[in-house]
C-alpha cells in the first residue's frame, strides 16, 4: 500500500471498482461523477463522492494526487481541458480500452509529462455505479504503458495502485497494447453483435439457446455507446484483425459449399485456445524503474508474457 491519494473522475463500472478497491487497500481515494444519480449512490454506500469536477480537482491539486481518468473516450477532450486549468501538475492516469488515442489527446492539451496509460483487463457487461465491485481486479491483468515520456515516478505510482487493487501489472507499450486488444477485446465485441442479431433473426434461435450462445454474446450485453466508442477510436488497430477474421470466416464459406471439411479453421482454433490455456505468466523482479533503459526492458519483458506481482525497486529504494 502507498499513501498517494486517488482522485477518480468517473465513477462507473471501472471507476468505480477503482474506487472501492483502492479504499479497500487503504488508500484515501475520492472522486467526480456527472451523474448526481451515482454521486448519491457512491455517497449512500460510504464512499467520498461530488459532482463539483472543479471542487474534485482542486482538493487532487492541493493533495498531489492521482488522477484516474474513467471516462469514455469522447469526453477525454472536455475532463482534459478541466484538469488543464486545475490541476495540470498532478499524475495522470487512465482506465480506457484505447491507450493511443488517450496518449494523443493528453499530449494535445499539454499534460504528457506526467501521465501513464493504464488499462485494466477486467469488466462486465453492466455499467453504473452500482455494477462496480472492489475485487473486479484480483488477479486481472492491468495493462500500464512504457511509452518514451514516462518519467519513473508516475509510472511507479500507477503500478503501486494496479498492485493494490489485487490486479498484476502487464507492461507495454500504447502502441502495442492496442493492436493486441483489438484481437482479444475489441474484435470479440463485434463478433458477439453479430452472432446475436444473427440469431435474433431466427424465430426458434432465443428458444434453444444455451451455453454456447450465453457465453459468445456476453459482451453484447454492454452498453452500445461504450462499445462504439472503443471500436470506434481503435479503428486503426481493428480493421486488420476484423479483415483477417472474415478471411477466416469466408475459407470456412468457401469449404462448407464446396462440402469441404472445415480442419483447417478448427484445427488452428483448436490450437490456439490450448495455447491460450497454458500459457505461462513469468514474474518481472530484475528490472528496476528508472535505470537505463528500463523502459525498454519493461516492454520486452510485458512482450514475452512477463507480469509484475509486487512493486518493482527504484534506484533510490533499494539498500
Amino acid at each position: 500500500m502507498t499513501n498517494t491519494p486517488v482522485c477518480v473522475l468517473g465513477l462507473g463500472l471501472i471507476g468505480g471498482s477503482v474506487m472501492r478497491a483502492a479504499a479497500a487497500a487503504g488508500r484515501e481515494v475520492y472522486g467526480y461523477n456527472r451523474s448526481l444519480e451515482g454521486v448519491a449512490a457512491a455517497t449512500a454506500d460510504g464512499f467520498d463522492a461530488t459532482e463539483d469536477l472543479e471542487a474534485a480537482l482542486k482538493r487532487a491539486a492541493a493533495d498531489d494526487a492521482l488522477i484516474v481518468l474513467a471516462v469514455p473516450v469522447p469526453a477525454l477532450g472536455q475532463m482534459l481541458s478541466h484538469i488543464r486549468q486545475t490541476a495540470p501538475d498532478c499524475p495522470l492516469t487512465d482506465v480506457t480500452s484505447v491507450k493511443t488515442a488517450v496518449l494523443q489527446a493528453v499530449q494535445a492539451y499539454g499534460l504528457l509529462k506526467r501521465f501513464v496509460g493504464g488499462h485494466p483487463m477486467a469488466g462486465t457487461a453492466h455499467s453504473g455505479w452500482a455494477a462496480g465491485d472492489a475485487r473486479l481486479f484480483v488477479d486481472a491483468p492491468w495493462v500500464i504503458s512504457v511509452d518514451e515520456h514516462v518519467e519513473p515516478q508516475c509510472w511507479t505510482l500507477v503500478m503501486n495502485l494496479a498492485l493494490d487493487c489485487g490486479a498484476f501489472v502487464v507492461p507495454a507499450r500504447s502502441d502495442e497494447h492496442d493492436a493486441a486488444a483489438a484481437t482479444i477485446s475489441h474484435l470479440p465485441h463485434l463478433l458477439a453483435e453479430a452472432l446475436a442479431a444473427t440469431a435474433g433473426e431466427v424465430p426458434l434461435a432465443f428458444a434453444l439457446a444455451a451455453g454456447s450462445f450465453r457465453d459468445g454474446t456476453r459482451v453484447a450485453g454492454t452498453a452500445p455507446d461504450l462499445v462504439r466508442a472503443m471500436c470506434e477510436a481503435n479503428a486503426g488497430e481493428l480493421l486488420p484483425v476484423l479483415d483477417r477474421t472474415l478471411e477466416l470466416l469466408g475459407t470456412a464459406r468457401d469449404a462448407l459449399a464446396a462440402h469441404q471439411p472445415l480442419t483447417e479453421l478448427v484445427d488452428s482454433g483448436h490450437a490456439a485456445r490450448i495455447r491460450y490455456e497454458n500459457f505461462g505468466r513469468p514474474e518481472i523482479v530484475t528490472i528496476v524503474v528508472g535505470e537505463e533503459q528500463w523502459r525498454e526492458e519493461l516492454a520486452a519483458a510485458g512482450r514475452a508474457g512477463g507480469v509484475i506481482r509486487s512493486a518493482l525497486p527504484t534506484p533510490g529504494s533499494r539498500g
